[in-house]
């Protein structure tokens, strides 16, 4: 997976969308990383529900998500 850059304003993090998104629909995911958190939300739900990982957490959980 490679991240495409997203538009983001000063107050937001700066957002990276997953380059197995699409604009057509499906699973769209952006992350963003901030000091000591990484976020992850819905790219179609911006406003919506973030996660907020350690970075530990994620970088334990991306081996699993390229195999799966």
């Amino acid at each position: 997976m490679t991240l495409k850059p997203c538009s983001g304003t000063e107050r937001e993090p700066h957002w990276a969308k997953s380059s197995y998104s699409s604009d057509e629909g499906g699973e769209c995911v952006e992350v963003a990383t901030t000091p000591g958190t990484v976020l992850i939300r819905d790219s179609k739900n911006p406003d919506g529900p973030r996660l907020t990982l350690a970075p530990t957490t994620w970088a334990a959980f991306l081996p699993y998500a390229a195999e799966h």
